[in-house]
């Protein structure tokens, strides 16, 4: 029982229990704990740790810290699993200022940090971290469609090449911008999610989210799942970026990269590897379907990128895919 291991290992006596973001939490006088699963190599969750108490330190005061058990580890082990205690002091309701100021000033915050975490950084290294992805899912999908002779993966097959030829797009558009030299001080690292969708207004920050990278990987992730929604206001994506720039212009450099990340085709490779988890192929199948028809509205939406957002592509030479659109 997790309030047990509660108890036993932190000294901690809840008398409440909530659910946030889909996740059970214990609540005591002060405090919000969550129990999160150890999944991750042990750097990962020390390095993502410290970002957490960076955060908390600078009054992002809903950061859900880990803390240590009472014989001073990070971990404890309960039926041959890890695991580690999440402690939130202020779980966050305010959702007054705008969202993407709020972004620009996470980030603004965050680049002040002096030390360029190892394990969950990414900054400057997405070209190698997409060239490994495409080649590592090449492989698996072809083993995985070998021993399951299913209509998912017949599709998949069938879906992969125009997937290869999209990530080459990407990439070869990612090494010509890294010789652009129009570049300024807001393309530092700064601490970044994983899959940033709007996790700044939401009332926990989590540290297992957590990473370190160039700044548009979170602008570039929230306009994608913008993108992918049946029903678009494109004047949501503008305000958010147009308030974002309000405290973080945006440099030439950054909107190549902006647009780069956005051609490759993450939102794919993640569902791809949420399949590897899976048995039931036919609800994949389907899904997988909808997430083909979903693509050409996507790549419509894309292809407009710098006239919604009103940048002069011409006038800073800034390239784009032609087919996009």
């Amino acid at each position: 029982m997790m309030k047990e291991l509660l108890l036993v290992n932190y000294n901690i006596h809840v008398t409440e229990q909530v659910r946030i973001n889909e996740r059970e939490g214990f609540r005591d006088r002060d405090y919000t704990y969550f129990i999160i699963s150890a999944t991750n190599k042990e750097m990962i969750h020390l390095e993502q740790a410290a970002l957490a108490y960076y955060l908390a330190e600078i009054g992002y005061n809903q950061t859900a810290i880990p803390i240590p058990t009472l014989g001073n580890s990070w971990f404890v082990e309960k039926d041959n699993n890890h695991y580690f205690v999440l402690r939130v002091a202020d779980i966050q309701c305010d959702k007054e200022v705008t969202h993407g100021n709020k972004l620009a000033e996470f980030h603004n915050k965050t680049a002040a940090y002096s030390y360029e975490p190892k394990e969950i950084s990414s900054y400057g290294q997405w070209k190698n971290l997409w060239i490994n992805k495409l080649t590592a899912f090449e492989r698996k999908i072809e083993q995985e469609a070998d021993s399951n002779q299913t209509k998912y993966y017949r599709l998949l097959a069938d879906v992969f090449p125009y997937l290869i030829g999209l990530s080459e797009n990407a990439i070869q558009y990612l090494q010509e911008s890294e010789t652009d030299k129009r570049f300024h001080q807001g393309d530092q690292g700064v601490f970044a999610f994983r899959r940033y969708k709007q996790h700044l207004l939401e009332p926990v920050i989590w540290t297992d989210d957590l990473a370190y990278d160039h700044p548009t990987r979170d602008i570039a992730e929230f306009i994608r799942y913008k993108f992918l929604e049946d029903q678009l206001d494109m004047t949501e994506v503008s305000s958010f970026l147009k308030d974002y720039q309000e405290s973080r212009p945006l440099s030439v450099f950054s909107w190549r990269l902006l647009y780069a990340r956005l051609v490759y085709p993450i939102h794919f490779f993640d569902f791809i590897e949420a399949g590897f988890h899976v048995d039931d192929f036919q609800r994949k199948y389907l899904e997988l379907k909808q997430f083909v028809r979903k693509q050409e509205l996507y790549e419509k939406r894309l292809g407009t990128l710098f006239e919604v957002m009103d940048v002069d592509y011409k006038r800073y030479d800034l390239p784009i895919i032609k087919w996009l659109g």
